[in-house]
């Protein structure tokens, strides 16, 4: 992503707010693991997608006049030798500008008191008029969540600013994050390459009574080869019977002869990542069985391919993936009849990807061209122990889609001779 992407990225988030508005958008903090180590930080995607910095402690703040001006500002750490020595260094103040086209760059020490200034005063620098709408990104996945920065922020200004009225930055951002620019696309090209050539290293090594932490240990290592960056989220990589957990993390199971390997993974590029499920005999030959399943999933999703369209209702794709795959199950005699296909599909068959695995995204009502989202449809037969998914990413196009995955190997001969080969 270049820096015109991002600024074009604010410039519409802008166009968005309400005149007379203050914008604040946090970076995150370290958070403790034990003692005095933390866990490798992870900016917020909200900030990356709006900055392109992925430093900790730093604020993007924006400021819109009641003639629609507006004037940014970035608030990063500052330069701190002793600091750097132990833990990296810096991002500098003309390398945040070149990066996210902001020219305000000030230290984050300068916060507090600049924002004071401006809302008990009603100025910022030239900034002369009062603000009456702020703009924070507040949302949680649950009550239990952690707190962010912007939640902090919040409280605060509820109770020195309460005049403030609070409009939600998250809601604006997701409604950017849906229709993925042109660079997004090819960043998640990039991540299905790499993910493939990690799904590859896991087949070629597979064998019976080899270990969970094994096949990760071969997906790790050739996300290495490519970059720094690694996997995009946790993997999650299973065997016989944890394959019936359907986000396992354990990686301390051992695939015995005839068990499916199921993998769950997808590399990260440019801060884009895929999601992406492949699943295969450790011994390298699909059982009559498992052939029968896996030939239904695929026959999903392949279907899947064929129909979705720009126009189609979102809420089709899970609907549609669950009544397909359910008559092929009812067919095939893995099911007595279609509306108990809940016995064996335990979970939706679409999300979007980007940023984020899944994907912080406005809910489409209607699909759109360059919405990039999954398609992951899951078989789960506890009473003759196959458990597997087969998911892939999809681009929709101006007159159907693209599976951007369909390098990676998914028919049952493509496996085998994968497996066979290596």
């Amino acid at each position: 992503m270049d820096r015109q992407f991002h600024t074009d990225n604010r410039r519409r988030l802008y166009d968005m707010m309400k005149p007379s508005s203050l914008l604040l958008m946090f970076s995150g903090k370290e958070i403790i693991k034990t003692n005095d180590e933390y866990y490798p930080f992870f900016a917020h995607r909200s900030f990356v997608y709006l900055t392109g910095l992925s430093c900790k402690e730093a604020v993007l703040c924006a400021v819109k006049g009641q003639d629609g001006a507006v004037r940014e500002l970035l608030y990063i750490l500052p330069p701190d030798p002793m600091a750097e020595r132990w833990t990296g260094r810096r991002v500098k103040p003309e390398e945040a500008t070149s990066i996210s086209g902001i020219e305000d760059v000030r230290s984050v020490g300068s916060f507090e008191k600049d924002i004071h200034t401006l809302l008990a005063g009603g100025h910022y620098s030239t900034h002369t008029e009062p603000v009456d709408y702020l703009y924070l990104d507040v949302y949680r996945a649950g009550t239990q969540e952690r707190l962010f920065p912007s939640h902090d922020f919040l409280r605060m200004a509820q109770r020195e600013y309460p005049y403030l009225k609070v409009e939600n930055a998250d809601a604006l951002v997701r409604r950017l994050r849906l229709i993925k620019a042109p660079c997004e696309i090819e960043a998640v090209r990039k991540a299905e390459e790499i993910t493939k050539a990690g799904i590859l290293a896991m087949m070629k090594a597979s064998k019976p009574g080899m270990y969970e932490y094994q096949y990760k240990a071969e997906f790790d290592h050739a996300l290495g080869q490519f970059s720094p960056d690694g996997p995009g989220f946790p993997s999650i990589i299973s065997a016989g019977s944890n394959n019936f957990c359907i986000h396992y993390y354990a990686y301390t199971g051992q695939a015995k002869d005839g068990d499916m390997v199921l993998n769950d993974v997808g590399a990260q590029w440019d801060n884009h990542t895929t999601d992406v499920s492949r699943s295969w005999p450790c011994n390298g030959k699909f059982s009559e069985k498992q052939r029968l399943l896996y030939e239904c999933a695929l026959a999903t999703s392949n279907y899947m391919f064929s129909t979705v369209k720009p126009g189609m209702l979102m809420t089709d794709i899970d609907r549609t993936i669950r009544e397909y795959n359910a008559r092929l199950l009812v067919d095939a005699g893995a099911l007595d009849k279609v509306e108990n296909v809940g016995r064996l599909m335990w979970h939706g068959g679409a999300h979007h990807v980007g940023y984020d695995v899944h994907d912080v995204v406005a809910t489409p009502e209607r699909i759109a061209p360059n919405m990039v989202f999954c398609i992951d449809v899951g078989i789960y037969h506890e009473e003759w122990g196959i458990g597997f998914r087969l998911e892939d990413n999809l681009l929709v196009t101006e007159n159907g889609c693209e599976c951007l995955s369909a390098g990676i190997p998914r028919t049952v001969q493509d496996i085998e001779d994968v497996m066979r080969k290596a």
